[in-house]
C-alpha cells in the first residue's frame, strides 16, 4: 500500500494511492494515522486497497478522489516524535566531504518543523544562500522498540519514503570550520521534504536494493544505490534501538550517496528512490531584505488551511 497525507479543510487525512491517483481514506470509513494504517494486518491493508480501487474506478472528482500531479501533499508521516539523521552513511560521500567513513554510526536529528511534502516550496531565508540536495531513503517506525534484532527489526518497520536532507551548506561549513555543532543548518523550516508516499514494507522486499538518483531542473546531480550504505537498515535500528528507544512514526533518513550541491534559487529538486515514486519541491530564495533567521516552507493555499495556517506541519 501506498499512503499520502492529503490536506483538507480539517487538516491531513490518510490518502491511500492507486495509480497515479490519491483516495481519501476517511471518506471510505477508515479512521487511522498514516502508520496505524500501514501497520494493519496485510488481509485488512488488501480490503481496503480495494475499496479505494473501486472508489477510484470513475476517477477524480478533486474531493475524495485527487490526481496526485494535481495535488499538493502533506508529509506521509504524522505525528513524527523525532527524526533521526545518518551523516557519513556512504563510503564516496564521506570522502568527497574529506572524511574519514565512520566505525559507527553517526546521527543528528531534524525537528518537525523542517517536514513538508511533496509539491510544497522549500524558502531559502535571508541568512544563508546556499542550500544543497541531499537524496536519501527514509524508514518509519511502526511500533515502539527497544533492543531489536536480526529477527525483529523488520516487524518494528511501518515502511519506507523518501527524504530530501536540505542542508544550508555555507552555514554548516562556517559552524564546522569554528568547531561549533551544525545543527542549524540542518534545522531551518521547510528543509525535510518527505514522500509523496508511505510505501508498506510489503511492497518494498529488500531496502539494501533500491536504485537513488537526485536531479536539479532535470539535470542529474546524484545516483547510488542502498547496498551502497556503509550501515544498512536492519544494522541501523539494531544500534539505534540499543541506546534509544523508537516509537511509533519515528523517521530514520538513512544518509545520501556523493554528488550532493547547491540548489539555484527558482530550481526543482527530485529524488528517486527505487519505485517508492518521486519526491518533487521548488526551491526558492526569500529577498535579502526580509528579517529573521528562520525559512518556511510555501504551499499552495489549499496545504496552508488545511495545517491551520503554519509555515509547517509535522
Amino acid at each position: 500500500m501506498r499512503i499520502a497525507g492529503l490536506p483538507t479543510p480539517d487538516g491531513l487525512r490518510v490518502g491511500i494511492g492507486v495509480g497515479d491517483l490519491v483516495v481519501r481514506a476517511d471518506a471510505l470509513g477508515l479512521h487511522a494515522d498514516p502508520v496505524a494504517v500501514a501497520m494493519l494486518p496485510d488481509a485488512q491493508r488488501r480490503r481496503w486497497q480495494a475499496a479505494a480501487e473501486a472508489r477510484a474506478a470513475a476517477g477524480p472528482d478533486g474531493d475524495v478522489v485527487r490526481r496526485l500531479s494535481q495535488t499538493p501533499l502533506g508529509p506521509p508521516v504524522w505525528p513524527v516524535p523525532k527524526m533521526i539523521c545518518l551523516a557519513l552513511n556512504y563510503r564516496a560521500h564521506a570522502q568527497e566531504g574529506g572524511f574519514t567513513p565512520p566505525a559507527r554510526p553517526v546521527i543528528f536529528l531534524k525537528g518537525p518543523n523542517t517536514l513538508v511534502g511533496h509539491g510544497c516550496d522549500v524558502t531559502v531565508p535571508p541568512l544563508t544562500r546556499r542550500i544543497d540536495h541531499e537524496g536519501e531513503l527514509a524508514v518509519v517506525i511502526g511500533r515502539r522498540s527497544r533492543h531489536l534484532t536480526a529477527s525483529t527489526w523488520r516487524d518494528a518497520t511501518a515502511g519506507y519514503t523518501i527524504c530530501n536532507d536540505l542542508t544550508a551548506r555555507d552555514l554548516q561549513l562556517e559552524d564546522i570550520e569554528a568547531r561549533h555543532p551544525w545543527d542549524l543548518s540542518k534545522s531551518i523550516d521547510g528543509y525535510g521534504p518527505l514522500g509523496p508516499w508511505l510505501v508498506t514494507t510489503d511492497e518494498v522486499p529488500d531496502p539494501q536494493a533500491l536504485d537513488l538518483e537526485v536531479r536539479v531542473d532535470g539535470e542529474p546531480r546524484q545516483r547510488g544505490r542502498t547496498d551502497q550504505m556503509i550501515f544498512g537498515v536492519g544494522e541501523l535500528l539494531i544500534r539505534l534501538s540499543a541506546v534509544m528507544t523508537l516509537e511509533p512514526g519515528d523517521v530514520i533518513a538513512t544518509g545520501t550517496p556523493e554528488g550532493i550541491g547547491p540548489v539555484p534559487d527558482g530550481s526543482t529538486v527530485e529524488v528517486r528512490v527505487g519505485d517508492l515514486g518521486v519526491l518533487r519541491n521548488r526551491v526558492v530564495f526569500a529577498p535579502t531584505s526580509a528579517t529573521g533567521a528562520g525559512g518556511a516552507a510555501t504551499r499552495p493555499a489549499e496545504v496552508a488551511a488545511a495545517t491551520g495556517g503554519e509555515a509547517v506541519r509535522s
